[in-house]
Order: C-alpha cells, then sequence, then structure tokens
C-alpha cells in the first residue's frame, strides 16, 4: 500500500497526471553476459586512451631534444607540456561532433571510430622524422597528431560512460563504471612501464636516437585487439529503447528532430545547469589526476632531480595499488551514495596536497612513495565516481552530446593544460609548492559544486526505466514501487517502447 505522500496511479488529484504504474515489460533486467561483453569493449578503449597519455607524459624529457634540438631544456619541456595541453584543445571539437553522432546513430558505432582513430594517430607518431629530418615542421606535425588524438579521445571518455551506464543496473552502476577508470589507469601504467624497461635496457641516447618510437608503434597492434572486442559489443538497452520509442510515435520524432537541429546550443541551453556542475567536478577530479599521471614525472627530474628513469618507476607502484582500489571506491558508492565519496575525494586533496609535496621535497625514495600516494589517494575517490554520477545529470536522449559538453570542455580548460600550467607557476614563482595550492583551490571548488549535485547511487537514469540484475528484484521493485524512496515515479518516463503502458 502507498504511504503518506505516495500517490498511486488511481489516487492522482484532479488536473495533474498521476504518475507512472511498473510492469515487468517496463524494467529491464540486465543480460549478464551482454554486460560483461559491453563492460570488456568499452574497457579496452580507456585503456588504449591512457596508454599513450602514459607513453607521451613519460617520454615528455626524451623527446624534447628530437623536436627541439636547438632550444633549451627549459623551453623543450615547456613545449612538449604545450602540446600534451593542444591534445586537450580539440577534445571539446571530438566530444560535440561524437556526441551528436553517438545520439543519433548509436553509442556503439561511435565509439568504435572514436578508437580507430585514436589507434592511428598514436601509431603514426612513431612515424615521425625528427628535426633532424625536416626541421621544424617535425614539431608541427606532432602537435597536429596529437590534435587528431584529442579530437578522438573527445568521443571517447562520454561515450563510454554513457554506454556502460545505460548497460549496468542500478544498484550496481557505479561499481560497474568504475571499471572504466581502472582500466584508464592500468592503460597508463603499462605505458609508463614499457617506457621504463626501454629506458633501463637500451639508454638514453638511444632513447633519443630512435628508441622513444617503440611505445607508439606498439599503438598499431593494441588498437587492433582493442577494435575487435569494441565491435563485438551491442547497443546499449536504453538507448535502443529511446531510439525506438522515437521511430514508434511520429511526434516524438518530430521533437526528437527539432531538438537534434538545435544543436549544441540548443543542448548547453536546455541543460545548463548540470553541464556547470559536470564541468566544476571534472574539473576538481582531473587536476588532481593529471598531477599524479602525467605531470609527475616531469616533476621529479626537472624540479626534484631524480633521472627520468626513476622519476618513471617511482609512479608506477602507487598508480598499480590505486588502478586495483578504484573498483572498491565504485562499489561503496553503491552502498553509501556518490555524493560522500567525492565529498571524501574533494576534503583529502585539501588535506593531503601540501604534506604530500612536503614529502615528495624530501628526496628519499620512501618520502617520494609516500607523498605520491597521497596524492593518489584522493583520485581514487574521486575518479572511480565521476563515472556515474556525471551520465546521471542527463537524460538518454541528450546524454552522450550532454556528457561530450561537459567533460571534454573541463578537461581541456582546467585538465590537460595542468601540467603546463604549473610548470609556468614554478618557473614564475620559483615555489615547488605551487602544484599543492592549486589542487587545494580546485577542490574547494569541487567540494561546493558536490554540495548542488543530485543523488543518483541505486536510482534509474534520467529518461530510463529501472535496470536490475534478476527478476525476482524485479517483482520486488514492483510490488515496492509506492514505498521504494530511490524509485521517483514522476521522473520516469511515461512509455516505454515494445512494453505496454501500464494499466
Amino acid at each position: 500500500m502507498p504511504t503518506k505522500g505516495d500517490v498511486a496511479p488511481d489516487q492522482g488529484s484532479k488536473g495533474r497526471q498521476s504518475p507512472r504504474r511498473l510492469t515487468m515489460s517496463d524494467i529491464n533486467v540486465v543480460d549478464r553476459k551482454m554486460l560483461k561483453k559491453a563492460l570488456g569493449g568499452t574497457i579496452v578503449g580507456n585503456t588504449m586512451e591512457w596508454y599513450d597519455v602514459g607513453v607521451f607524459g613519460y617520454l615528455i624529457t626524451t623527446m624534447g631534444p628530437v623536436f627541439l634540438p636547438e632550444a633549451d631544456r627549459t623551453v623543450q619541456t615547456l613545449f612538449l607540456l604545450g602540446t600534451f595541453a593542444a591534445t586537450f584543445v580539440a577534445r571539446p571539437i571530438g566530444g560535440i561532433v561524437f556526441g551528436r553522432l553517438g545520439d543519433k546513430v548509436g553509442r556503439q558505432k561511435v565509439l568504435a571510430a572514436t578508437l580507430m582513430l585514436m589507434a592511428a594517430s598514436t601509431f603514426a607518431v612513431g612515424l615521425l622524422p625528427g628535426y633532424a629530418q625536416i626541421g621544424a615542421w617535425a614539431a608541427a606535425l606532432l602537435v597536429l597528431l596529437k590534435l587528431v588524438q584529442g579530437f578522438s579521445t573527445g568521443g571517447e571518455y562520454a561515450g563510454a560512460t554513457t554506454f556502460v551506464c545505460e548497460y549496468a543496473p542500478d544498484k550496481r552502476r557505479g561499481f560497474f563504471a568504475s571499471f572504466l577508470d581502472m582500466g584508464s589507469y592500468i592503460g597508463f601504467a603499462l605505458g609508463a612501464a614499457l617506457v621504463s624497461v626501454l629506458q633501463v635496457t637500451l639508454g638514453q641516447a638511444a632513447m633519443e636516437e630512435w628508441g622513444w618510437r617503440l611505445p607508439f608503434l606498439v599503438a598499431g597492434p593494441l588498437g587492433l585487439v582493442a577494435i575487435y572486442f569494441r565491435n563485438k559489443i551491442e547497443e546499449s538497452p536504453q538507448f535502443q529503447a529511446t531510439l525506438d520509442a522515437q521511430e514508434s510515435a511520429a511526434v516524438k520524432a518530430a521533437a526528437a528532430e527539432k531538438a537534434a537541429a538545435k544543436g549544441s546550443m540548443g543542448i548547453i541551453k536546455t541543460y545548463w545547469r548540470p553541464i556547470v556542475l559536470a564541468m566544476i567536478l571534472a574539473c576538481a577530479a582531473n587536476t588532481v589526476g593529471y598531477v599524479l599521471t602525467s605531470y609527475m614525472p616531469t616533476y621529479l627530474t626537472e624540479s626534484k632531480g631524480y633521472d627520468p628513469i626513476h622519476g618513471t618507476l617511482l609512479t608506477l607502484p602507487v598508480l598499480v595499488v590505486m588502478s586495483l582500489c578504484i573498483p572498491l571506491t565504485g562499489k561503496l558508492s553503491d552502498r553509501i551514495g556518490r555524493r560522500p565519496v567525492l565529498w571524501i575525494g574533494a576534503g583529502s586533496t585539501v588535506l593531503f596536497a601540501m604534506p604530500a609535496f612536503v614529502l615528495i621535497g624530501i628526496g628519499d625514495t620512501w618520502s617520494t612513495l609516500a607523498g605520491l600516494a597521497l596524492v593518489a589517494f584522493p583520485v581514487t575517490f574521486y575518479v572511480a565516481n565521476l563515472a556515474s554520477a556525471l551520465p546521471a545529470l542527463f537524460p538518454t536522449s541528450s546524454r552522450y552530446s550532454s556528457m561530450g559538453i561537459a567533460y571534454n570542455f573541463s578537461v581541456a580548460i582546467f585538465g590537460g593544460t595542468t601540467p603546463f600550467l604549473i610548470q609556468g607557476l614554478i618557473n614564475v614563482s620559483g615555489n615547488d609548492m605551487a602544484p599543492a595550492y592549486y589542487l587545494m583551490a580546485t577542490s574547494i571548488i569541487g567540494a561546493a559544486a558536490i554540495y548542488f549535485l543530485r543523488e543518483s547511487a541505486r536510482r534509474p537514469l534520467p529518461g530510463s526505466m529501472p535496470s536490475v540484475d534478476t527478476v525476482a528484484e524485479a517483482q520486488e521493485l514492483i510490488a515496492s514501487q509506492y514505498v521504494n524512496p530511490p524509485i521517483r515515479l514522476d521522473d520516469l518516463p511515461r512509455e516505454k517502447s515494445g512494453a505496454s503502458s501500464a494499466a
């Protein structure tokens, strides 16, 4: 029986449409085999993306003499960090283009295309001639290929998170979505490990001459394997239901076409509040993440006197342990909520940032590892939950597009530029604690945004019907729908394709 405050379908007040009533045909029971296939197919793409980020980040001090041999060391480093940041300039464009395509033709097709483009451009970097062969054109071509990578990556994360969230059951969405970021950091660690092995076995001279090419060339065969797995996945059930509903109703199809015609500006105008919220949260999380991954090897080498090999090796164990812990914090968010876990990420950044860089500044191996661990701790709580919290801000019909705009503009402005900005701050101020102050500032702003975030754990995605693990869970949900706090009947779609509406 409905409790006080709940309204059954036949008790709606006059002039107001009553909430819909759930039936078995409304609820999506997850096909576990397809879920595993979808999860694997999306993880390989994220792994591939961050493999490239890891390789490039750890080769910055090696590639400088290859492309700008006549410049001093500081200029070489800033050029490579600027090239890394340029990758993120193209991400919003890719997010807009691939986001619209993903909402129109499907997530799976677009994700296959982004992976192909990403693998091809990474492989091409390994074939580039250096300054000795074609002069300044070498540096220009490197920037061009990194822009292509950024364009393809712009459609990758938004699409992958959208895809997995739409496949996963509501009660375990945080756990399954967190595997995407686990794959990302594993990919980063693989790239860093390969660079470290080559640095140890070949030596710095050989690395600068030809060895730097090998990690990029490895992306070719890795990309082919990843594309094979991605082509095996099927369209997400939530998007397919939305697509079928639009095709089955002429009025809805016309409305969808009108909304699509408005393009990105229409999406921004309609969803500007959740887009701004997502941008702030992505900013806070990614500044910490990119400091740990892409900037820390350069910081240890340029500011703390480590050689390139040790600058790489010291971060590897921290990255591996952190990657393995990410699914645990994702699972934790399913139990206690996304907001509390994100609070931990923001609060620990503010508390640990200064002690972390003080420990790194001591210069001993133990203290550097301890400092890196303090940086990694908030990343584990931040990134594991963005993948499930941000897609839940937008409805199914516009989720890919909205995520593409919000996430990619944020990482373009704040994430990818973090290494460049921090190195510039250190050079200008002469203060090696500048990274700590920057992280604290972004997380204080992020903490304010979390306050306005609507809790989404164990709830259906906006514009989607509930998704559960088993038929028994679906039956229980129907029986308790009027007294089940996570289910907001007013927020559910009025109809579902292929199923009759509630009686």
